[in-house]
């Protein structure tokens, strides 16, 4: 089974370049989005329909053209999820969950903290909520594949220039420490479990050329619950072309 997580940071600009091309290239049978930047009614064109899949989608019902997640599956889902029980989380669009038997795949786009205290707050609040939701997950019996953007690098493999960003959003030392507890107590890093010294990035900024010069962090990952672990066979992040100032984390698994 093949797992794609990718936050297009719009994903009708994305497809403007080629992603829904790409993809098809790729033959998913998931495919995991974040920041779809768009209402559903938006997204009539047959390009965001490709031939096989099913789709389902959580915008934003607080503001138009923000954050949004989707689930693209070969498989129709036996139930989907869009909330979690907050509404200041859930009506941001930020997750999705898409159960097949006892496989639950998750997109998920954890807030940003860059653009102020007051965001940066939120995401701290967000992480403190959230956790014992994933114990809780962790716990359950079932697999879970938890897809996304985390807005977090996990160490100094993770980011580019390691020294100069501790005390920005993203790789604060308190965030570090949430995620990998996660990925020490209950959760897998699908990318470490295969590339323990890997340093590809996932996210570069629009600014200074950075991606041209590979300035960059890894933010976006695939966890997996502890029964999944051996089966994790490959993971890649695809770097180019470029889609988004994300890149596809692709994953595949023996299921």
């Amino acid at each position: 089974m093949r797992i794609i997580s990718f936050n297009a940071n719009g994903i009708r600009s994305a497809a403007t370049k080629g992603f829904f091309d790409w993809m098809a290239a790729h033959n998913p049978d998931l495919l995991c989005l974040q920041e779809t930047k768009a209402q559903v009614e938006q997204l009539n064109d047959a390009v965001f329909a490709p031939p096989g899949y099913h789709r389902c989608f959580r915008d934003a019902t607080t503001k138009k053209g923000y954050s949004g997640v989707a689930i693209y599956s070969r498989r129709q889902p036996d139930e989907v999820r869009t909330a979690l029980g907050w509404s200041e989380f859930d009506e941001e669009g930020r997750y999705i969950e898409a159960r097949f038997g006892d496989l639950s795949v998750v997109s998920l786009y954890l807030p940003s903290g860059s653009s102020g205290d007051e965001r940066q707050q939120f995401k701290f609040r967000v992480m403190d909520w959230i956790a014992p939701i994933f114990a809780q997950w962790a716990a359950s019996g079932r697999d879970y594949v938890l897809c996304g953007d985390w807005n977090i690098v996990r160490s100094r493999l993770d980011i580019r220039n390691w020294s100069s960003n501790q005390k920005n959003s993203g790789c604060l030392p308190a965030e570090r420490a949430w995620l990998n507890g996660l990925c020490e107590q209950d959760w897998v890093d699908a990318y470490r479990a295969v590339h323990p010294l890997g340093e590809d990035y996932s996210w570069w900024s629009q600014r200074g050329a950075a991606r041209a010069k590979n300035v960059g962090w890894r933010i976006d990952y695939q966890l997996v619950t502890a029964g999944l672990r051996d089966r994790i066979r490959t993971c890649s992040i695809a770097a180019a072309p470029t889609f988004s100032d994300h890149a596809p984390v692709v994953v595949d698994y023996a299921l």
